[in-house]
């Protein structure tokens, strides 16, 4: 059965509005940042796509492109400038970074309180995609009353979280820096086990044997259907271009009979990714 992703992302756009309004009332002005170095095609569909959303739910929203790639001094005091300015809620650096410039250090150039991707040390801010595999889980195994937010909140749902995928075997596959490590790392905030998979690992299908839930994040085919036990929960977060189409890391024809439930591609956990980058933005406008 298909996860109804576009759903919960309408629902979760709802609250996002109603908390964008609440707060303008009280006359606080919300703005993301967004820098891009580079034109890659794909890299520029993600930014359309977050301007798409700050435009619906009513973000004011900056998009500096630097088509060439500057010095790394140069780079951050930009990034500096950007985020004293008062008039900025949050930043983002859209990945990746072309070599000169990919450090994590980038991100301490970034105010702590509008580093909104959850990438400094002592960040009160979570990682959009980890919470947007906890709100499917939330969805898929805790029970919600009718006027429940589907938002996670990682205080108040840990404990309902933990109890209900305490006997899961949970598989991530990928441990790249936007996809299965900022992943793991939020399961590991929220005390929920997983077991990681890579390139390295010996004989990965035994681990997806046993899986109840596989999160997979490579961005190529690595899981088919006789891989899987049947029942299994899938949840793509990786992308791949094949005969002119965006696709997951399995393919949803061949595992549709096998898994009880799976995200599709496109349209699955991306705009849910998105949508926690805009509840962190509004967050950090309430801490500003």
């Amino acid at each position: 059965m298909i996860i109804p992703c576009k759903k919960i992302a309408q629902e979760l756009e709802k609250e996002l509005k109603k908390e964008v309004l609440a707060l303008k009332k009280k006359k606080k002005s919300i703005k993301l940042v967004v820098f891009l170095v580079g034109t890659a095609s794909d890299q520029l569909s993600f930014v359309k796509i977050k301007k798409a959303i700050a435009s619906r739910i009513g973000v004011k929203f900056e998009f500096i492109n630097i088509k060439e790639t500057p010095p790394f001094e140069k780079f951050v005091r930009l990034i500096k400038e950007t985020s004293h300015d008062p008039e900025t809620t949050g930043i983002i650096i859209q990945q990746p970074l072309p070599s000169q410039l990919s450090t994590d250090s980038v991100y301490d150039f970034i105010d702590i309180k509008k580093e909104i991707e959850g990438h400094r040390r002592k960040t009160e801010f979570f990682s959009p995609l980890g919470l947007a595999v906890l709100t499917l889980f939330k969805y898929l195994y805790i029970s919600l009353k009718a006027d429940k937010n589907l938002f996670v909140d990682m205080k108040k749902d840990m404990n309902g979280l933990k109890k209900s995928l305490k006997h899961k075997k949970i598989v991530i596959i990928g441990r790249g820096e936007t996809g299965g490590k900022p992943v793991g790392k939020v399961l590991t905030n929220a005390k929920i086990n997983f077991v990681s998979t890579n390139s390295q690992t010996i004989s990965p299908t035994e681990y997806y044997k046993e899986a109840d839930i596989i999160l997979t994040a490579v961005g190529k085919k690595v899981v088919t259907a006789e891989m899987l036990k049947n029942g299994v929960v899938l949840i793509n977060m990786g992308l791949r271009h094949e005969g002119g189409r965006l696709k997951g890391d399995y393919d949803e024809k061949d595992i549709k009979d096998v898994a009880g439930f799976y995200t599709e591609t496109p349209g699955g956990i991306g705009p849910l990714d998105v949508l926690y980058l805009y509840k962190n933005l509004i967050d950090a406008a309430k801490m500003q």
